[in-house]
């Protein structure tokens, strides 16, 4: 046999073997739903990380020169909920519609300008699973299966390690994103760029004390409440609404209940419920809806009692933990459709598909109560890119809260507060506004609630494009 043969039985096994390129395996051939197939290659597969964790991930390759695109990853919150969730209702390449079948193109996809990776996290959200199905965790152990996930990732798509990297996110991703970056910066084979939270939670203290100005001044309480807060919660100008006493209690947790029990949607507060109101929590048919966040108020005494109330529930066959006010029945259809879970390779092993896992949420340990020390890190290093973005009208995680935690850092204005414009066809619109400091910006969306590119698509992508190319706002 000549050297060439050999060469070329060398190459044709080192292109089985994934070495050469993307794992043939994983890529999807063909996607229901959608009335024409993709010109860009996608993925779907696991990454398999401590052993005995398989995340699922979902990859889609650039539209725009995939080999010299960043590779941005995506993480939704909860803790507990998918990242499909992001590809499918978000800034995927194609949206759900609502008869869970049919699936659109998304013009203001994210995978216009780069390759998307979304990652459901940890094990047992979505199709991520473990071998022993045991879905305690905490936020060191899924920042580092995370990490873990981004180095498999690489490992089976070797064409992409060079390429730049951003970490984005949003909700409690606020505190995924950061604690991850952590770990990345310290990887010097990893090519990170920068970081983008999303309506984060980056504060618990900051969040929660945010939040009852927020309502406040979005006409929510009323003057008498409001002069009953100001009388026993605050004191020489400063306002406790986070660990409240004795005396400020009763007034906080009526503000509570107007926030969260009274049928607003607290993912955006100008936005219908969808379903329509129902008050407080149902067990109804075996179904739990919750406040799914989790995020606020947490110090109260009821938190315990209710996270206690939650647990008793836990024998409902069917226990699910759906964002109130939030309908994922489309999302929840199409991904358990068999022809769809065949083309997107999900194991046998893994859970039936929903947009937020109860077990997950119930048994996660929150280690941080903030992230300062994370992004004084990664400022500190003073060659990335950090963008904190919130759309003005959700109430789970407030821009408020968010702006402050973004003042408490400290760092140098650049640029002092200002409205950013974009194109919405012919014409320029206000954004929203953006302060600038070193190497970090603080950027509101006008009219967008919890899922920005949900609400105002043309916007999340004119600052999404800003934030990956390096271009003002």
């Amino acid at each position: 046999m000549g050297l060439k043969m050999h060469v070329v039985l060398l190459v044709l096994l080192l292109g089985v073997l994934g070495v050469l390129g993307a794992p043939d395996a994983d890529e999807i051939k063909s996607l229901p739903g959608l009335s024409k197939q993709p010109s860009f290659k996608q993925y779907s597969g696991y990454l398999t990380v401590a052993g005995n964790k398989h995340l699922h991930y979902w990859f889609v390759e650039s539209q725009k020169e995939p080999v010299s695109s960043p590779v941005v990853l995506w993480l939704n919150g909860g803790p507990g909920c998918s990242s499909l969730d992001g590809l499918l209702t978000e800034h995927g390449p194609f949206l759900i519609q609502d008869d869970g079948t049919t699936l659109q193109y998304n013009p203001y996809s994210w995978n216009m300008i780069a390759n998307v990776l979304y990652l459901e996290s940890p094990a047992g959200v979505g199709f991520s699973y473990s071998d022993d199905q045991k879905y305690t965790t905490n936020d060191t152990e899924v920042s580092m299966n995370n990490y873990l996930a981004l180095k498999e990732f690489f490992r089976l798509f070797p064409e992409y390690s060079k390429n730049e990297l951003f970490l984005t996110g949003e909700s409690y991703a606020g505190i995924y994103i950061p604690t991850l970056a952590e770990r990345v910066l310290e990887d010097s084979s990893l090519n990170l760029q920068g970081i983008a939270v999303g309506n984060g939670l980056s504060s618990y203290e900051l969040n929660d004390n945010s939040l009852v100005y927020f309502a406040y001044y979005h006409g929510l309480l009323g003057e008498s409440l409001w002069s009953t807060l100001q009388k026993y919660c605050c004191k020489d100008g400063k306002c406790n609404f986070s660990k409240p006493d004795e005396s400020c209690s009763p007034a906080v947790l009526q503000a509570q209940q107007i926030v969260y029990n009274s049928g607003l949607n607290i993912y955006n507060l100008y936005a219908d419920c969808a379903g329509g109101v129902s008050f407080g929590t149902s067990a109804e048919n075996g179904r739990l809806v919750v406040h799914d966040m989790g995020n606020n108020f947490i110090n109260h005494k009821w938190s315990t009692l209710w996270n206690q109330k939650l647990l008793s529930l836990s024998s409902f066959k069917s226990l699910k933990l759906d964002p109130p006010c939030i309908n994922s029945t489309s999302s929840a259809m199409y991904l358990n459709n068999p022809y769809v879970k065949s083309a997107l390779h999900i194991s046998p092993n893994a859970l039936a598909w929903e947009v937020c896992s109860a077990e997950v949420n119930l048994n996660y340990k929150r280690l941080y109560m903030d992230v300062k020390a994370q992004y004084l890190k990664i400022l500190g290093a003073v060659k990335y890119r950090v963008l904190v973005y919130n759309g003005d009208i959700d109430m789970a995680c407030n821009f408020l809260g968010d702006e402050w935690f973004v003042e408490s850092l400290q760092q140098e204005v650049k640029v002092e507060r200002r409205p950013w414009l974009y194109y919405n066809g012919e014409t320029q619109q206000v954004g929203g506004f953006v302060k600038e400091f070193s190497n970090l910006a603080f950027l509101t969306i006008k009219g967008a609630g919890h899922m920005v590119p949900t609400d105002k698509p043309i916007a999340a992508f004119a600052m999404f494009s800003s934030f990956i190319t390096k271009q003002p706002y």
